[in-house]
């Protein structure tokens, strides 16, 4: 007999037999047992979360000999052929290698015949939005006003692909990402049954690895089981997957929040070695310092053991949130350029060097940095000055040949006293040239700064635009790293347009000083 794969083998045959999809379920069995099931049916979900084996089980309900509770019994000739294949009026077509039109005016054709032996002429769809244009619109009067004897059970991943009248001519479900509670449960019943022993972490590993798809938590399973041994371990799983080993990822991690690029390299070296590919590495480490963030950030961890988790805690307890964001969008951009290069050792060797030798100030939070400011202003630590600021006088103003009683909307000038920001700002600017910020340059090239406090810049001179522009998560990053790299310190930006500043001899809505001169 042919070997069958196990997600073939323990597809659902009930309703009852779903995981994760109870909502969904009870409505159809509703459906069948009040005999008010729809003409058209739209599946969606992703990957692996039971569409297809709910349109299988849906056809076998609704043509049933002897249904039960909305149940198909699957035993008697009807459930046969349809299970085996046999039975020509429930039909199975994938749109993705047949969605030309001439395949849906074949459909068109055969809904005018009735069934040969079952109640309804089923066509289950899968992959519904490869169909082309041509055929939406072929396939659209006939999914309008088909026969009664004719039932639609279209599927999708990408129900946002398909045209509105698609969508508005069937009932919608949308199936769920199935928990990995549910996917522990299942894959357990499955190993009871084919007498394999598996360990309690080694479940949880599959049921995250799966990222809600039952189909795939089966098939990591049967990868496992396959490679000839009976009894399935967490670390046995990590290693055909493919995952690093714990303890390298601990150690590369460590290496670069402590800016340790010896240690770093010698990781390196010792993952090169075992011939692991960087690109899942470098994938594996953005992942492990996202998972030190959501420690950080007072969230749950499931993957990991105890002796695994304390080490995570360790770590964030050594960094920032700031600087594992830094980190995260460093390494994000070079996994972007690593992964077709033909030189990944020495693009990974490169940024782990840059990472651990660029001097960056992120020791504290921006507020930590905060409260202790208040803490010093507060206690006196820290005196402010006041300072003498000027308007031009009437005088002036004539002589630039200016009248108050001018009937043009006077044009304003900001004049910012900050010497220190004047010295490092163009340094800033030159910084994001160098690295490529084409964009950020041109829209900053003629902007001013100023220090609004000891961690935040605000920015003058912008356009619209070019406020936009920096208003970017990522752009926003970029300008704030350049900072930090010329300054030695971290500080937010604040961006203002110079002509919302109107009032004269008064401060500006970053709270400083401005000189305004009206022309």
């Amino acid at each position: 007999m042919a070997y069958t794969a196990l997600y073939r083998k323990f597809r659902p045959l009930t309703f009852s037999e779903f995981v994760g999809q109870e909502h969904i379920t009870k409505t159809l069995k509703n459906q069948i047992i009040a005999g008010r099931v729809g003409h058209a049916y739209l599946f969606n979900g992703g990957r692996g979360t039971g569409k297809t084996s709910a349109a299988k089980v849906l056809s076998r309900a609704i043509n049933c000999l002897n249904p039960k509770d909305g149940e198909p019994c699957n035993e008697c000739e009807i459930c046969k052929e349809i299970l085996n294949g046999s039975l020509t009026d429930v039909v199975e077509m994938d749109a993705a290698s047949n969605n030309s039109v001439e395949d849906i005016r074949q459909i068109r054709e055969e809904v005018n015949f009735l069934p040969t032996k079952a109640k309804y002429r089923v066509y289950i769809i899968d992959e519904v939005h490869m169909l082309s244009t041509g055929a939406f619109n072929a396939l659209l009067k006939t999914l309008e006003e088909p026969p009664e004897h004719v039932k639609f059970i279209l599927a999708t991943t990408e129900p946002q692909k398909l045209p509105a009248t698609i969508l508005s001519r069937c009932q919608r479900f949308d199936f769920k990402k199935i928990s990995n509670e549910d996917i522990k449960k299942r894959l357990k019943i499955i190993t009871n049954e084919i007498g394999v022993q598996i360990s309690e972490d080694a479940l949880t590993t599959i049921s995250i690895l799966s990222e809600g798809a039952m189909r795939d938590g089966i098939s990591i399973l049967e990868r496992c089981i396959q490679d000839g041994d009976n009894e399935i371990t967490n670390e046995k799983i990590k290693e055909l997957v493919g995952i690093p080993k714990f303890e390298y990822i601990y150690k590369i991690t460590k290496s670069l929040i402590e800016k340790d690029s010896e240690k770093a390299l010698e990781t390196t070296e010792e993952v090169i070695n075992e011939g692991k590919d960087l690109y899942n590495f470098l994938w594996e480490i953005i992942k492990y310092i996202k998972d030190i963030l959501i420690l950080k950030s007072k969230g749950k961890l499931e993957l990991y053991n105890k002796e695994e988790l304390e080490k995570i805690k360790e770590l964030s307890e050594k960094s920032t949130k700031e600087a594992l964001f830094y980190l995260i969008k460093e390494l994000s951009e070079v996994e972007n350029d690593i992964k077709w290069s033909t030189q990944k050792t020495i693009m990974f060797q490169t940024e782990i060097i840059k990472l651990t030798v660029e001097k960056t100030n992120y020791g504290e939070d921006i507020e930590e940095r905060i409260n202790k400011l208040e803490q010093k202003i507060e206690s006196g630590d820290i005196q402010v000055k006041n300072q003498n600021y000027t308007t031009p006088s009437p005088a002036d103003s004539e002589a630039k040949g200016t009248s108050k009683k001018s009937e043009s909307k006077p044009k304003t000038q900001v004049t910012i006293a900050n010497i220190k920001s004047e010295e490092y700002w163009p340094k800033v600017i030159n910084n994001l040239k160098s690295q490529g910020k084409i964009t950020l340059f041109t829209n900053l090239m003629n902007t001013k700064a100023v220090e609004l406090s000891d961690v935040q810049l605000g920015i003058v001179g912008l356009s619209g635009f070019g406020k936009t522009v920096i208003e970017q998560p990522d752009n926003r990053m970029a300008i704030e790293t350049a900072i930090a790299q010329e300054t030695g310190k971290t500080m937010q930006i604040k961006s203002e347009e110079a002509q919302n500043i109107k009032s004269k001899n008064t401060k500006s809505d970053f709270g400083i000083p401005i000189n305004i001169i009206e022309e």
